[in-house]
């Protein structure tokens, strides 16, 4: 099973680069969207149900209009469908979870602190959120995938210049410390665990500076899964090659 992540910084936008001729060739069992910036009301019925595939989709987006959103298009029809369950990060569409038979996916959109840590409290916030609903998927007996975009770069190993961005929002240590304890509280970065110490591998490049030609980037996006479903896990891998957005597709592949 092929399954893909990718923060397309507004779904119209990625439509115009050729997202839906994309997807065609592409052809992932479930795509997972980040930053969508659209609810379903605003777009063509092409955005609901793809012409010519076998995909369903559903949307979590924000109140405010143009804003976050994340979207998940499956060939597979899950058993539930549902929301964080918590109004302050529900309102800003940042979090979709779909129960199939064999795994829980959880499509995330986690906040970015901000400048001068403006929105620090808030992505701290959600992130203990999130891990507790993490683990309740968990303790619950289902395997779980958590996917997109988590705004960190964990390691330096994770971005290109970590002494110029000590300070920098996605590289706050308070914001890397989190994903030390969520790693220690039993899921797995995938792409570590494939590719442990590889280093220039991005998922992020400023459209300034010519950052991604030079790959001056950040590795932000991620599929996360509990240790117990690691064993299903075949590989995972960062699609640098695809354009159409800030941020490339991260896609891994499960035994299922």
């Amino acid at each position: 099973m092929k399954i893909i992540s990718w923060n397309v910084n507004g779904i119209r936008a990625a439509e115009k680069h050729g997202f839906f001729e994309w997807l065609k060739k592409e052809n992932p069992d479930i795509l997972c969207l980040n930053e969508t910036k659209a609810e379903p009301g605003q777009l063509s019925p092409m955005f609901i149900n793809p012409p010519g595939t076998a995909y369903s989709s559903f949307w979590a987006s924000a109140k405010k209009k143009g804003y976050s959103g994340v979207a998940i298009y499956t060939k597979i029809q899950p058993e539930n469908v549902y929301f964080m369950n918590k109004p302050e990060f529900d309102d800003e569409g940042r979090v979709l979870v779909l129960d199939f038979k064999e795994f829980t996916i959880i499509a995330a959109y986690f906040p970015n602190s901000q400048d001068e840590r403006k929105r620090l409290p808030y992505k701290l916030a959600f992130n203990d959120a999130m891990l507790k609903l993490c683990n309740s998927i968990v303790k619950k007996g289902k395997r779980l995938l958590l996917c997109g975009d988590y705004n960190v770069a964990h390691r330096p190993i994770d971005i290109a210049r970590p002494k110029q961005n000590e300070n920098s929002a996605g590289y706050l240590p308070e914001e890397r410390a989190w994903m030390d304890s969520f790693l220690a509280s039993g899921y797995i970065d995938t792409f570590r665990h494939f590719h442990p110490e590889e280093p220039n591998h991005y998922t992020w490049w400023s459209y300034m500076g010519q950052a991604r030609a030079k790959n001056i980037g950040w590795r932000i996006n991620y599929h996360c899964v509990d240790r117990d479903f690691l064993p299903k896990v075949k590989s995972s891998v960062i699609r640098s090659e695809i354009h159409g957005s800030d941020h490339c597709p991260v896609e891994i592949i499960l035994d299922i």
